[in-house]
């Protein structure tokens, strides 16, 4: 525990440092990244962001499970 929570921390670390690099990627603007704005309503839904993100996250544990 002591040692996932240490990685977490650097990880979260590291993104804090890249942020100005990782920002300019289109992230979150993707072909299939939903939005409806509608006077009084707005709706964001990064589907094809939540699944690269999904299936990013599913290849790296795969390799720290082996």
């Amino acid at each position: 525990m002591q040692r996932s929570l240490i990685v977490l921390g650097l990880v979260i670390a590291l993104v804090g440092l890249a942020w100005p690099w990782i920002s300019k990627l289109p992230i979150g603007r993707l072909p299939g990244d939903f939005m409806i704005d509608r006077p009084g309503f707005k709706l964001f839904f990064p589907l094809t962001t939540m699944i690269i993100v999904s299936v990013l996250i599913s290849v790296i544990l795969m390799f720290f499970r082996k």
